[in-house]
């Protein structure tokens, strides 16, 4: 009996590999470069499962052209890159994993808060320009204790960035339509308040909200005229939740002080306007923003333990079970949609 066939399409640790070679066929990308929709679409005709990345994007052309698959194993946690509705139609499951990146998402978005306000990469770049010849007084910057900090949107990943901020001794407030039961709030010390009033009262802002269509520019020029002059800006949650020309001109006045970013507007794929690029405005403004290409879960053992999550939803998917990271309920037969 053949194995089943599995589609790989970004770069994973070996043991991955191997562990579904115990089972499967498998077809992997062992370069660090995404491959393109066209040579997926070339591998995964014939395949009944695909592990998909951040870099992917599944639609209902897609679908159509795989008529095999069973089972699309995200090793990420948002999927607005992906139609679940078509998957489920062509009864196929979709599964992502939840947890895994909680925590390294978390840190680097308190990495990205530290190195934008206190003018980390600047420094780096002073030094090794040869002119540093002993402390002098400049590259002062914002310290954390003291301040305000807003976070919009306090799920998993708000709430993690709460936990590792109690000692610095800040005040954290956030906003979010879902709010916290007081135990919670107590233990994490925070307070809810109302959107408006965060973006006037805090000192920093980071942003963990999901892309849905009322989160899409959720800060623009209106928003950003409401935040607290001198205040800055983390998005460590979809590049679309902010509009980058709003917040390039936001920073060319002077009214934000600084962005930091780890994630931008053309990555996200589903959006048939999206830009093809980083404005040249954000980019050419290095004093006053950090960005980082998407280093959210790049952490080595948490980026292992993602792919193995994702393995082990196709393991469970092909032999017919219902896979722990399912967020759909495939329909029992393929529609014919022509």
């Amino acid at each position: 009996m053949m194995k089943p066939g599995v589609i790989i399409t970004n770069w994973v640790h070996p043991e991955v590999i191997e562990f579904l070679r115990q089972d499967c066929e498998v077809k992997a990308n062992s370069t660090h470069n995404p491959w393109s929709r066209e040579e997926i679409l070339s591998y995964a005709k014939e395949a009944e499962a695909i592990m998909v990345f951040m870099s992917d994007g599944i639609d209902e052309d897609f679908l159509r052209a795989c008529p095999q698959l069973k089972v699309i194993a995200g090793a990420l946690k948002g999927y607005d890159n992906f139609d679940v509705d078509a998957c489920t139609r062509h009864g196929v499951w979709f599964t992502i994993v939840s947890d895994l990146l909680t925590v390294p998402t978390a840190e680097l978005a308190i990495g990205l808060l530290i190195g934008l306000t206190r003018h980390i990469l600047e420094g780096d770049r002073f030094i090794r320009s040869g002119r540093f010849r002993g402390w002098s007084p400049r590259f002062y910057g914002t310290g954390m204790a003291n301040h305000t900090l807003g976070i919009i949107g306090m799920g998993a990943v708000g709430q993690a960035i709460a936990e590792r901020l109690v000692g610095f001794k800040m005040k954290t407030i956030y906003s979010d339509s879902i709010l916290l039961a007081k135990e919670k709030e107590e233990v994490l010390k925070v307070a809810y308040v109302c959107l408006k009033d965060l973006l006037k009262n805090s000192d920093f802002v980071i942003l963990t909200v999901p892309l849905y269509p009322d989160t899409k520019h959720l800060i623009n020029e209106s928003t950003l005229a409401q935040m607290k002059p001198g205040s800055f800006l983390i998005n460590i949650c979809r590049g679309s939740v902010v509009d980058e020309k709003a917040v390039a001109n936001s920073l060319a006045t002077g009214h934000l002080a600084g962005y930091a970013a780890d994630v931008f507007e053309m990555e996200d794929w589903a959006r048939i306007e999206r830009p093809d690029n980083i404005p040249p405005a954000l980019l050419d403004n290095a004093k006053h923003t950090l960005f980082t290409p998407h280093l959210g879960s790049a952490v080595d053992h948490a980026r292992r333990e993602i792919a193995m999550e994702a393995a082990q939803n196709i393991l469970q998917a092909l032999s017919g079970k219902i896979p722990q990271g399912a967020i759909n309920q495939p329909l029992p037969c393929r529609e014919q949609l022509i």
